[in-house]
């Protein structure tokens, strides 16, 4: 490990990229348990200096892929969309919960992912708002698998799938700084999903993102600038959606003014417990319509039919509104919430699974 270390941390003019290869090498120590805690430590500091090239990337999320649990391949004919968003967690309302409930209702099956909350940020994580939503988190495989056939929506609390990335945590606490692992773990694949939708906060990470994208074999792939590098879109202002093939990318504006749903109130600012997350959620998911709850609610909808559109289940963005709008009106998101509750607490036994 010493060697990747001297490479990657010589200084501002001295440090190099590593090939692919020597990427693969380095991650291969950490992942085996051969680098020690220091090293580890000095290495994603090293990297998170001069920053990781495309190569380094991708060297490291095929070898915690190697070591990641992956769902047996039952999804729908459409395929499984994968929601990456941040690990560090999120203070803002984290919109993306009841936007794929949404989409799991109409048959769109939806997969999404965390741990417990980590630095920079130390925000709420999606799986405390889970349980907050009295919504069981499967430790086990066949516990997420079960779900995602049976309601089309599954949740993995990635450390049990990963024990590699959860060796880490430790060492990524003590840090207390992003490093490689924060985009790493979007990218586990760990439902076999051939769509994916990812979440950053500057433009400037898409130029290292998408050359690894293009590498991961998605049929479907974009990158989201959303409220705290999430894959959920402002309402109060435009942002962009890149669009990745193999061969290219192209970027559109999403102006939520062009759907009727632009709110003045920025979300991004606020800082929501978990408990005051779930309340917002389950109000939004039962129908609810207060103007209180009318930015939220414009999320909801406006990222509802972003990706109604993009799986192909609405021929355009606006008639993905319009359908989330009824939905959530007819309250249907609360339905199938109590669907995914009622799955999961009849399967989390340890003798199941």
């Amino acid at each position: 490990m010493q060697k990747w270390i001297k490479e990657v941390g010589r200084g501002k003019r001295g440090a190099k990229d590593l090939s692919y290869e020597e990427a693969l090498e380095a991650a291969k120590c950490i992942t085996s348990g051969d680098a020690t805690e220091a090293q580890m430590a000095a290495f994603l500091m090293a990297e998170r200096i001069k920053t990781e090239s495309p190569d380094e990337l991708l060297a490291f999320i095929l070898e915690y892929r190697r070591h990641t649990e992956r769902l047996e391949q039952a999804s729908a004919a459409g395929g499984v969309l994968d929601c990456g968003g941040p690990y560090n967690g999120r203070n803002s309302f984290a919109a993306t919960i009841p936007v794929n409930i949404l989409l799991a209702q109409q048959g769109l099956p939806v997969f999404l992912h965390a741990s417990e909350s980590l630095p920079p940020k130390n925000g709420t994580s999606l799986k405390t708002i889970l349980e907050k939503l009295s919504v069981p988190v499967a430790q086990k495989k066949g516990e997420v698998q079960a779900a995602l056939e049976a309601v089309n929506i599954g949740f993995a609390w990635t450390d049990k799938l990963c024990p590699p990335l959860e060796a880490l945590r430790k060492v990524r606490m003590e840090m207390g700084v992003r490093t490689i692992m924060n985009t790493v773990e979007k990218l586990l694949d760990m439902s076999g999903a051939n769509s994916i939708i990812l979440g950053v906060f500057h433009r400037t990470a898409v130029n290292k993102i998408v050359p690894s994208l293009q590498q991961l074999n998605y049929e479907r792939a974009y990158i989201v600038q959303g409220v705290e590098g999430s894959e959920d879109l402002p309402v109060h202002r435009s942002s962009f959606i890149y669009k990745i093939s193999r061969e290219a990318s192209e970027s559109v504006i999403i102006d939520p003014s062009d759907y009727g749903l632009k709110h003045v109130k920025e979300l991004n600012k606020e800082v929501l417990d978990a408990d005051e997350q779930a309340g917002l959620m389950i109000q939004l998911l039962a129908g609810e319509q207060t103007e209180a709850l009318q930015p939220y609610r414009n999320q909801v909808v406006l990222n509802a039919g972003l990706r109604f559109y993009l799986l192909g289940h609405t021929s355009t963005i606006e008639e993905g509104t319009i359908l989330a709008d009824r939905l959530l009106a007819e309250k249907k998101g609360e339905e199938h919430l109590n669907l995914w509750r009622g799955v999961l607490q009849g399967i989390s036994t340890p003798d199941n699974f």
